[in-house]
């Protein structure tokens, strides 16, 4: 089988982005055509991985390009050059500029590797917003700096758990900003990613439910007219480009209606609302796949967790989850990645 070497970040140094990489890596049994490459700090991850009395990963560097000695190795991006900010100690449940720094660097590293052709996907480990933020980055996520490495215009987040498929048309905005965000133009921009990835994930129902805003979809406007205003029309217009959706639907019946395979996928209006209901049936298995990159690029679906690091008590599901999804879709045409 066509080998498939896979990038993993290891998010924020004092988050348990570190032990569940080493975790997923070394506890799950993965075929012999998949090689990891672990991207962090080494002195870092040989600490975590003594005090989980799993194997260190041997360290890689890029000029080695597609060799490896095992099939779990450790990059070191920062070997051999100026660190750009210090390794010591890294305290668990502590974050703050230097770790927003070695973070935002690990995704530097891997996201060049990815449209370099050296690696075939990454898989990136929690980040803390603030941290990032704290190193002079102006983005809120992963998502958003991601799109802006690769220049990437168009993007979505699609968040994988169990039988759902929920793809957010508004990010990681306050809820009182959601309306003001929504729009025509993002509700048919995410429906199209969407209805791209269903055929990159082979999923037999493409009928996209488009979920209202508001309680009982506004009830024809006694209850908000973000439905009748927004969020109709543009439900007409991804119809009128051969789309197949259903919609809006309330948020107290769609998820229902989802479990019940009445949808492929699921375009929530906002963070929580298409998260919560995710997070309830598959809050250790739950995946993120980013719509819309010319890379492949999956994570876990939960935060770093500073209250439990350290601790070696923290789940790996969703690390394992989010690489096996990612070797599936290695091995298929990314529909957003540019020809040559």
């Amino acid at each position: 089988m066509t080998k498939v070497v896979l990038a993993i970040t290891l998010g924020d140094p004092g988050g348990i982005g570190p032990e569940v990489a080493l975790k997923a890596a070394f506890t799950h049994r993965w075929p012999r055509s998949v090689q990891l490459v672990l991207i962090g700090d080494r002195d870092l991850l040989s600490h975590q991985a003594r005090r989980l009395k799993l194997p260190v990963p041997p360290a890689w560097s890029q000029s080695e390009a597609r060799r490896f000695r095992a099939p779990v190795v450790n990059w070191d991006s920062e070997t051999g050059r100026q660190r750009r900010y210090s390794s010591r100690g890294w305290p668990a449940g502590v974050t703050g500029r230097l770790q927003g720094r070695a973070a935002s660097q690990w995704i530097q590293a891997a996201t060049a590797g990815c449209l370099s052709g050296l690696f075939d996907g990454m898989i990136t480990g929690p980040v803390c917003k603030k941290s990032l933020q704290l190193a002079g980055l102006p983005f809120p996520g992963h998502t958003e700096y991601l799109a802006a490495l690769t220049r990437t215009r168009h993007y979505a987040m699609m968040l994988m758990g169990g039988p759902l498929r929920v793809v957010l048309a508004t990010r990681h905005v306050p809820l009182s900003s959601v309306a003001q965000c929504l729009s025509q133009h993002t509700i048919i921009e995410a429906t199209e990613l969407t209805a791209q990835a269903l055929a990159w994930l082979k999923v037999k129902n493409r009928t996209i439910g488009i979920c209202a805003l508001n309680p009982h979809a506004g009830d024809q406007g006694v209850l908000g007219r973000e439905e009748i205003v927004t969020i109709i029309p543009a439900i007409r217009a991804v119809r009128r480009r051969g789309i197949q959706v259903e919609g809006p639907v309330p948020a107290d019946v769609i998820f229902h209606l989802a479990l019940q395979q009445r949808y492929g996928a699921i375009l929530a209006m906002y963070h929580d609302q298409g998260l919560g209901p995710l997070k309830m049936i598959a809050f250790e298995c739950g995946i993120n796949l980013t719509l819309g990159l010319p890379i492949l690029r999956t994570s876990p679906d939960h935060g770093t967790a500073f209250d439990i690091a350290g601790q070696g008590i923290a789940h790996p599901g969703s690390m394992i989850a989010a690489i096996r999804l990612a070797v599936r879709l290695a091995r298929r045409k990314n529909p957003w990645q540019k020809s040559a």
